[in-house]
């Protein structure tokens, strides 16, 4: 399986360390071009390639690392027809913090935006020198909360989630799931849960 990181800061650059440690390959990219992540490709070692927006998005799943006032611009600039999204974005607007009873999460948002794709949210609610660490802990896992309207993406998320050594917890749809994981506003951020085997 092929993944692409469309975004290469803390976040971008942390998941991407994870999934090639896990043998996955990636291409990570950013707005300036792949020349520009030359270095950090090079410190992050494994199966990875720096490469544009639009050669992340031809992966078999892509994650949307960005900040959340570029996630329109960036989704407008690649196709995502049919490919598993997982939206890492955190809306810092006023109007998804204090959301009204039936309105739309952030990642609804982003499914409006990734004409076709199939939108899970995760990784999301850990600082990124958390998200950094060994997540295996005191003989458990460091979780991760998901959640999605495509069982069968949310099944692939989560097979990616185990295979770099966290444990996936599924919330439910977008709707209600993403309102448990809004950041900042649902109860969920910041915290570092460990599940126990």
């Amino acid at each position: 399986m092929k993944i692409g990181i469309i975004g290469a800061g803390s976040i971008g650059t942390t998941i991407a360390k994870h999934l090639t440690e896990a043998g996955y390959e990636v291409v990570i990219s950013n707005s300036r071009g792949g020349d520009s992540l030359k270095e950090k490709v090079e410190n992050l070692g494994g199966k990875i390639i720096a490469g544009s927006a639009q050669e992340a998005a031809k992966a078999d799943v892509v994650f949307l690392a960005v900040r959340w006032e570029h996630a329109q611009e960036a989704l407008a600039a690649v196709s995502l027809e049919g490919k598993i999204l997982i939206d890492v974005t955190n809306a810092s607007l006023p109007e998804f913090v204090l959301a009204a009873e039936g309105s739309k999460t952030s990642s609804e948002i982003v499914g409006q935006w990734a004409k076709g794709a199939k939108v899970v949210k995760a990784f999301n609610t850990l600082y990124a020198k958390v998200l950094a660490e060994n997540p295996n802990v005191g003989g458990g896992n460091r979780v991760i909360f998901y959640s999605g309207n495509d069982d069968d993406a949310k099944a692939v998320v989560s097979g990616i989630i185990s295979r770099i050594g966290f444990a996936g917890i599924d919330l439910g749809s977008l709707h209600e799931g993403g309102k448990l994981q809004r950041f900042p506003g649902g109860p969920l951020p910041t915290l570092n849960l460990i599940k126990v085997q």
